[in-house]
């Protein structure tokens, strides 16, 4: 059986989720960043994690924090596609 990557089963399932973007909300997703203050903390963490000094805790912040970037990669992604097929895109 082939393996397959939570980031697929993400892709997969988000689909019917990214056809109901408008133009309007899909640029709105396709812009989205990070607050300055969570940046930051992203930042901290990154570099905490390179030098291998997370604590369990800020390890576990850490996972939810790439976890949340996946999925919302994976709509930006979607957002984008949409964008390219719009008339006004």
């Amino acid at each position: 059986m082939e393996d397959i990557t939570e980031s697929a089963i993400l892709d997969k399932m988000l689909e019917p989720v990214a056809r109901c973007f408008t133009p309007v909300v899909a640029k709105q997703i396709a812009e989205l960043r990070a607050d300055r203050a969570t940046q930051t903390r992203l930042d901290e963490l990154a570099a905490k994690c390179n030098e291998g000094d997370l604590t369990e805790a800020e390890k576990r912040e850490y996972g939810a924090y790439v976890e949340a970037m996946d999925l919302i990669g994976i709509l930006q992604a979607k957002a984008r596609t949409i964008l390219e097929r719009s008339p006004q895109g």
